[in-house]
């Protein structure tokens, strides 16, 4: 009983230990979310150095962004022509009606350039034309003997390479020079029936025409009158009779001395250009360019000047018949050269046209009188621009 008691007891003992040490500890209820100021921030807080750009480089808009600049840049015009003309008859024919068997052929090319960037800009100009016939022609022989056959014959040869880099200075001005060379491609004769060396007249380089002229460019702001006037207080021509035997054969082209090559001579020019198309698709273009160039320094510095021009020629033939001195030889001033160059443009379609060319040139070092130059086509043409 005593062992019974004493369990009890140390039962109930233990019972209000348990009991009072529960009482001790209290539970305080949480909400389920915390307040926002007690809000986590998850937010990436670290600062890049740069700017990072999430447009990468793209090389095919990159080349088309140049190519649309070269194009604001540049503007380009190519023209190439070719005309001819066939007639052919058999014995028959000519017998009764009589007629000519002939053939002809030209080919014209021109090139037109302009690059721009700011302030400055350059015009290129190429120019082409080179052309044959042929034709029958009688010859006598030395027996008295006439003989007749096709003769082929050049008659047109010419290119022109320019170049016009200038400054804009203001809005209608400009401050540049202009920079020409002129000449042809292949040898030329006096007619179709002396083709031989003692009768060459002219070359390549023979003759030759270099002109360089600095300046200031007038350009008309009205499209309707699209005129460009250059005005050059110095300027530069020369002539170039490269060829030995055209010299040889009398052909100087104003050279004083046979034995000379060149011949240079300082002053100023003028230059008019205009261009304008009219109609639809531009149908009908003129285009001229007025050239004149007059040698006032060198007529300072030349001897021997006499300026009457009947007083020139007694001097001269009295040069002559006194064995041709070329110290001694006569002088007339440097009177103004003028070349005027004209084209009427009818443009039936894109493939065919109508081109008349008129070129008037006065030099009195070469001839007295004006030299006169007049060419029609009719034929195939095309035209490629880049705008």
């Amino acid at each position: 009983m005593k062992v019974l008691s004493y369990i009890l007891s140390l039962c109930t003992i233990l019972l209000l230990s348990v009991t009072d040490s529960a009482a001790q500890f209290s539970i305080t209820p949480r909400k389920s979310r915390p307040d926002t100021k007690e809000l986590i921030n998850h937010k990436d807080s670290v600062k890049h150095s740069s700017d990072v750009s999430a447009e990468f480089f793209n090389l095919a808009r990159w080349k088309a962004e140049r190519a649309a600049i070269r194009k604001e840049r540049n503007t380009l015009e190519m023209n190439l022509a070719l005309t001819g003309s066939l007639s052919s008859y058999n014995d028959a024919w000519i017998a009764t009606s009589d007629g000519d068997n002939s053939i002809a052929a030209l080919a014209t090319f021109s090139l037109k350039h302009n690059f721009t960037k700011g302030k400055f800009t350059i015009d290129n100009k190429v120019e082409a034309k080179f052309g044959y016939n042929r034709m029958k022609v009688e010859v006598t022989q030395e027996d008295g003997s006439v003989t007749s056959s096709g003769v082929w014959f050049k008659n047109q040869d010419e290119f022109l390479l320019s170049t016009a880099p200038a400054v804009k200075i203001s809005k209608t001005w400009n401050f540049g020079s202009i920079i020409k060379f002129r000449s042809q491609f292949t040898n030329g004769y006096v007619s179709r029936t002396e083709q031989e060396r003692i009768n060459r007249k002219s070359a390549f380089m023979t003759p030759g025409y270099f002109d360089v002229s600095i300046g200031f460019t007038y350009n008309c702001p009205k499209t309707s009158f699209p005129v460009k006037i250059n005005l050059s207080p110095l300027a530069v021509n020369a002539t170039f009779v490269e060829n030995a035997l055209v010299r040889e054969n009398g052909y100087l082209y104003g050279i004083e001395d046979p034995a000379s090559t060149s011949k240079w001579e300082g002053g100023s020019s003028i230059q008019i250009d205009f261009d304008k198309k009219w109609g639809k698709n531009g149908w009908f273009r003129y285009s001229t360019t007025l050239y004149s160039f007059s040698g006032w320094l060198t007529n300072l510095a030349a001897e021997n000047k006499i300026r009457d021009f009947d007083t020139y020629k007694q001097a001269y033939d009295k040069w002559v018949a006194e064995g041709e001195i070329i110290s001694q030889k006569p002088v007339l001033p440097i009177h103004p050269t003028v070349r005027w160059e004209n084209k009427i443009e009818l443009r039936a379609s894109k493939f065919i046209s109508t081109v008349l060319n008129c070129q008037l040139y006065y030099n009195r070092a070469q001839n007295y009188d004006i030299q006169l130059q007049t060419l029609l086509q009719v034929g195939l043409s095309y035209t490629f621009k880049n705008k």
